[in-house]
């Protein structure tokens, strides 16, 4: 692990690289924080120690500019001029911990400790987060370059969004994109695939049922909303959802409260809801099918997703990142695809759009040559 000391102090720079190398630690050191900030710019280190009284650039300043410059290594700040008040600012203003001169050993391995740790924690998180919700929105076209614009504008608001277009397009995508760049990204996304979920268990699967209120119920559950409470429910396929679940959920919407199946308590939840549908839900209404007065809630902000033949010059752009993603899960050297081939690509109609898409790749990559070719798309694209 790599170490920054940053000090005016020659003498408490060397102590400290002294006693942190022989922990098994890589140090380095800067006497000033003009030099501590560029290192820190330039490498990224596990933990940063930094003295507040110095020249040129005091280490309060360092830490500013280091949270403002994006550098997330755990800053811990050293002093000989220690208060109350001052620890205290340097923890709102982002530091991980602040220690008092004369440096106690034992408090700093606990402190850098800790530090890694927290580290190490958030970085596993990014990781795991990367691989449930990291998927990107492949496409430079007008239409996706709209729908990002659009995704930047509504996420950090409390809005409720529908998203619109047909199967296959990205929708749940669209949904995990407003998520991940919320306010709520911290806690929990839940999806509900309304047309998976029979409709005598809806009730129980979204609001949830105590012990005993039907055959089944040997515990009590929790429904996806409170599931959800604090972060983020998306209910896919909303246009299959019964008028009498609708009620339930316009209910829940209104008042922010819910009763679980054969519970007589009313539950508080705070979500914020996405719902994703293929159906034209204005003609859903008309038809008597789906609630105007939850359109109307659900509907504050709607964005289409346009179909793949809307964007077909994003065509090469996706099938080069399926190949490289389905080859590395194969642990397979990426192939590339013949310009006839990927030409014969975006000519074709895409019914059913990017799950096509990738579902072509995927067949191509195991069935045709290296590099794909126009032939190999003839052979075994229907």
């Amino acid at each position: 692990m790599k170490v920054l000391v940053i000090d005016d102090e020659r003498a408490i720079r060397y102590s400290m690289k002294e006693i942190l190398e022989m922990e098994g630690y890589e140090v380095e050191t800067a006497e000033n924080g003009e030099e501590g900030l560029s290192k820190a710019e330039k490498e990224k280190y596990n933990a940063i120690f930094c003295d507040i009284k110095m020249p040129v650039m005091d280490g309060t300043e360092v830490l500013v500019k280091a949270i403002e410059a994006g550098i997330e290594s755990p800053v811990i700040m050293v002093s000989g001029h220690a208060d109350i008040q001052t620890a205290v600012d340097c923890i709102k203003k982002g530091a991980f911990d602040f220690i008092e001169k004369p440096l106690d050993l034992n408090r700093i391995l606990i402190t850098l400790k800790n530090a890694t740790d927290k580290a190490n924690l958030v970085t596993q998180t990014k990781i795991l987060k990367k691989k449930i919700y990291g998927r990107e929105m492949i496409g430079e076209s007008a239409p996706v370059l709209h729908l990002r614009e659009m995704i930047g504008k509504v996420a950090p608001t409390q809005a409720s969004i529908l998203v619109t277009g047909p199967n296959g397009s990205g929708k749940e995508l669209v949904a995990q994109s407003i998520y991940q760049l919320s306010e709520r990204s911290m806690m929990p996304f839940v999806e509900v695939n309304c047309a998976a979920i029979p409709s005598e268990l809806i009730d129980s699967e979204l609001f949830g049922h105590k012990k005993g209120s039907f055959t089944s119920a040997i515990k009590d559950h929790k429904g996806k909303f409170e599931q959800a409470d604090g972060g983020t429910i998306f209910l896919d396929e909303i246009g299959d959802m019964s008028l009498a679940a609708q009620a339930k959920v316009l209910r829940v919407l209104q008042e922010r409260k819910l009763t679980p199946v054969g519970g007589d308590k009313e539950v508080t939840v705070d979500v914020r809801v996405i719902a994703a549908t293929n159906k034209n839900l204005q003609e859903e209404i008309a038809k008597g099918n789906f609630r105007e007065d939850l359109y109307h809630r659900l509907s504050v902000i709607v964005l289409r997703v346009p179909s793949l033949d809307e964007r077909k010059e994003d065509i090469p752009l996706l099938v080069n990142h399926f190949s490289e993603h389905i080859c590395g899960e194969n642990g397979k050297p990426v192939r590339p695809f013949a310009p006839e081939a990927m030409e014969m690509l975006q000519q074709r109609s895409w019914p059913g759009n990017i799950r096509e898409l990738r579902n072509v790749v995927e067949r191509l990559l195991i069935l045709g040559g290296n590099p794909v070719s126009a032939q190999d798309v003839k052979d075994y694209v229907i």
